[in-house]
């Protein structure tokens, strides 16, 4: 049946009463910044059912590829759907950003940012207290790195109970256990330095679930054309937390003492956790608040089993480590974490000392200008992600999208921070700095993303696997600054020595990497 047939079928669908649309050329198909509107060609229309509700119907046509579709804006409650003739819903703008997958991914970010802030709280701290204690360079780094012993342990274990038991409970138990912690660190650091040093481990234990998590409740509320720019605005949170600990963290020091900060975050942490209990779920299936139409469109478009089938096929065993390990996308993922914890905490932990002790700025002005960076790459991230959807959406392979976002998001800081080598004042150091953080929210749409993609139902604990392999890489950068300091007297040789690094990593993940579903189920495939 052409569509001439279809628009003519009922005349009075075609009365003046009803407004009409023109049809547009296949240029100027509506989108929207927060959803997909891609229609391809391998779809099948339904036979037409037409009827005409008391509300009225808006009858409108788009021309994609050629071709005609008719549909149907549904006048429920739920109108806020685009419904075509095959049954499946669309969301509209107004419904993405008032969507219950939205709040979810919303109270992630807010989670990530209490994450990211309570860690960062010490990189400032840490200046007066090592002038109380008497620390050196090299102790400095360690004390900080403590928080990295805990994240070494956490993630593999974490990843697999998020698996197992979905994202919302284990994301519980992990803000609550690294706000006590925070809220407890002065007590442990009048107390002795062995409780600090077990405080700040609790702290990076407990964190270790966050991104596993993340990666877990998007997954499974997002569809693939939504994920990367889910993932974005969940980050922007995370990097918001960096700039909003740096900042607040002088000023609150100055009214309420050294450890005021980790106090109030620490609070912040439990408010958070009574709102997360009581106004989310793990999986759209299970939420009460979700609209019909909103469950069918995400159950339409999943490529993630629900929570129950999820804790069927994981409790049949351990996750297969070996045939995991035996992948060489999986080690493309664990190398393209390894770098980017390497980058990130050297940059989060070191600035503040960096730019005091290289442009000679006081403690509230290093942590301003250590900050400003992170604020960027919320944005970029964001950006990252609509350009990733719409590459997506355009034709292009995701592997390829993944292999594009995730080389800019490595040779750009690459480059970055070799001209951070050169500046003269902290203005232009923090330029550069701003350009190396800002683009190395890339990778979020690269590796980040790519976890969920070849391997769906153990993207928790390949999460977690790779984060291993990150913390590691973290602890030797951290660590390794500070005795890299102590020994050469410079920061430039190491900020050169990251630059090779990110470079090296680019090549191997573009050469190994792939964004199609990987088998890690055959045994004899291992």
């Amino acid at each position: 049946m052409d569509t001439h047939s279809l628009s003519t079928l009922n005349p009075r669908l075609c009365s003046s009463s009803i407004p009409r649309r023109r049809k547009p050329s296949h240029h100027s198909i509506p989108s929207y910044i927060g959803f997909s509107s891609v229609i391809t060609p391998t779809q099948r229309l339904a036979p037409p059912s037409f009827n005409a509700s008391a509300g009225g119907a808006a009858l409108w046509r788009l021309k994609t590829g050629g071709s005609e579709l008719n549909r149907l804006r549904s006048s429920s409650n739920d109108g806020r759907f685009i419904v075509g003739l095959d049954g499946t819903p669309e969301p509209s703008f107004v419904e993405f950003i008032t969507s219950e997958r939205v709040k979810v991914v919303a109270m992630l970010a807010l989670a990530l940012a209490l994450c990211n802030a309570d860690r960062v709280v010490m990189s400032v701290a840490i200046v007066p207290i090592s002038q109380l204690r008497g620390w050196g360079p090299s102790f400095s780094g360690v004390v900080q790195s403590s928080f990295l012993w805990g994240y070494l342990i956490s993630p593999i274990a974490g990843g697999t109970l998020v698996d197992r038991y979905g994202g919302k409970v284990v994301m519980a138990w992990g803000v609550a256990l690294w706000s006590l912690a925070t809220f407890l660190t002065p007590w442990a650091a009048e107390s002795s330095l062995l409780a600090l040093l077990a405080t700040r481990m609790l702290l990076g234990i407990a964190e270790g679930v966050a991104l596993p998590c993340m990666n877990n409740m998007i997954a499974r509320w997002f569809p693939q054309t939504e994920r990367s720019r889910a993932v974005g605005l969940a980050m922007a949170g995370f990097q918001l937390g960096s700039a909003i600990g740096l900042t607040l963290s002088p000023i609150l020091m100055s009214q309420a003492g050294i450890y005021g900060p980790f106090v109030i975050f620490g609070l912040f942490g439990f408010l958070w956790l009574l709102v997360w209990v009581s106004a989310t779920s793990s999986s759209p299936d299970r939420s009460p608040q979700i609209s019909k139409f909103e469950l069918r469109y995400i159950q339409s478009t999943a490529s993630v089993p629900s929570i129950s089938k999820s804790r069927a096929e994981t409790s049949k065993g351990i996750p297969p480590f070996r045939r995991l390990l035996s992948k060489l996308p999986t080690w493309s993922l664990i190398v393209a974490n390894a770098m980017h914890s390497w980058g990130f905490f050297v940059i989060l932990s070191w600035m503040p000392i960096y730019f005091k002790m290289i442009y000679h700025v006081d403690l509230r002005h290093a942590a301003w200008f250590s900050a400003i960076p992170w604020s960027m790459m919320a944005l970029t991230g964001y950006l990252a992600g609509v350009f990733s959807d719409m590459m997506i959406q355009r034709g292009i392979s995701v592997t390829l999208t993944r292999k594009i976002m995730q080389s800019i998001g490595f040779c750009g800081p690459a480059l970055a921070l070799v001209c951070l080598t050169t500046a003269r004042s902290p203005f232009v150091a923090s330029s550069w700095l701003t350009v190396a953080v800002g683009l190395k929210a890339f990778s979020h749409c690269g590796f980040l993303v790519n976890l969920q993609e070849i391997a769906p139902q153990y993207s928790g604990v390949l999460h977690g696997m790779s984060n291993t392999g990150g913390t590691l890489a973290a602890i030797i950068g951290t660590v390794g600054a500070g005795f890299f300091v102590e020994l050469v007297g410079s920061f430039k040789g190491f900020l050169l020595l990251t630059s090779f690094l990110y470079l090296s990593a680019a090549v191997f993940y573009n050469v190994y990497s792939t964004g199609e579903r990987v088998n890690f189920d055959d045994e004899t495939s291992a």
